[in-house]
């Protein structure tokens, strides 16, 4: 793979994000964002199509076209007894018997219904498709702390013993904290019980390349945080999963990088797009990315997976499933295409 981008100047600086290097501008949670970026042809993976031109077909099980890695980071479970409450008193008001009916479940739990783990799996199941769901494991203290991972040890032995695959949602300081990711990766090992192969932090945040070092020494073997959350795409035009190089020490980075293309939020928050622009944008994606056989990696929140943001996220599971797609979540990316 290197040797063929290193032939074309333009597609290795744009593979090895040289212009990163040295921005001078980050956003407020030291991101580097699409619209400081000079790479305008962010919808077409250029550097994959480069790559695939030259003769570079990954192969993927049953001989299928192509491969989507499904993801979701839990940001939140718990909702708040006064948002229950005016929710089941909205649904009083308008005599939706439906609403009442859930409003009172809700009432009863306390994770309900943001703890949607099992919905998610069983509507996967029936597109054939598997995923990777991302926790956090932060301290009492931590910013955007909102749940003990310790205290859903119970739901992650289910997603588990789906065979779906448990990452590490890693904290705003862990991607330039080599400490943190190790103690963060150490807890959620410790409800998983096993180890933890995955890793996307929380809010997209990333430096390019001293994340990847971090992340490579804390003992992950994959990363997907690798995407920019204002704007949907291919950050240094790939679609293929990758190991990236680093471009002042002149080498391989250990840890395989699967690009982020799509984040639920970037759609209607960043790009304030509607629900059809956001479908249109999305279908040209898989389509693009159907083209040269990659991979397109989404993350779903589970905040997105509930009422009208569900709907949408089977539309685009329906539409990969007609296209033949193989969809799978980070384990099964890294295990098949590890470079």
């Amino acid at each position: 793979m290197y040797n063929i981008l290193q032939q074309d100047p333009e597609m290795w600086h744009l593979f090895t994000c040289k212009e990163e290097y040295d921005a001078s501008f980050r956003d407020g949670y030291d991101r580097f964002p699409h619209y400081m970026s000079n790479n305008r042809q962010v919808f077409e993976p250029r550097a994959s199509q480069y790559l695939f031109e030259r003769g570079y077909h990954p192969e993927y099980p049953e001989g299928q076209p192509f491969a989507v890695c499904l993801t979701h980071d839990i940001d939140v479970v718990y909702q708040s007894y006064p948002k229950k409450g005016f929710d089941l008193l909205l649904a009083l008001a308008y005599g939706n018997r439906a609403g009442l009916m859930q409003g009172v479940r809700n009432l009863r739990s306390p994770k309900y219904p943001l703890c949607n783990f099992e919905e998610v799996i069983a509507l996967e199941e029936e597109y054939d498709a598997t995923s990777t769901f991302f926790f956090l494991a932060l301290q009492d203290g931590d910013q955007d702390h909102s749940y003990q991972v310790e205290d859903l040890a119970c739901e992650i032995g289910t997603i588990a013993d789906y065979g779906w695959e448990v990452g590490l949602h890693g904290g705003h300081q862990a991607y330039a904290d080599l400490q943190k990711l190790k103690d963060e990766k150490a807890r959620m090992e410790r409800v998983l019980g096993r180890p933890v192969a995955g890793y996307r932090n929380h809010f997209l945040r990333f430096r390019v390349p001293e994340t990847w070092e971090l992340l490579d020494q804390a003992g992950f073997l994959y990363d997907t945080t690798f995407g920019y959350a204002d704007c949907v795409g291919f950050r240094n035009g790939m679609c293929y999963p990758f190991r990236p190089y680093h471009g002042r020490k002149h080498q391989e980075i250990g840890i395989v990088e699967i690009p982020l293309t799509v984040m639920d939020c970037t759609l209607d928050s960043y790009m304030r797009l509607g629900s059809m622009q956001s479908w249109d944008i999305v279908r040209h994606l898989i389509d693009t990315v159907e083209r040269c056989h990659g991979v397109i990696t989404l993350l779903w929140h589970n905040t997105y997976l509930t009422g009208d943001r569900m709907k949408f996220y089977e539309k685009i599971l329906r539409y990969c499933r007609e296209k033949g797609a193989w969809m799978t979540g980070g384990d099964g990316i890294m295990k098949l295409l590890n470079p």
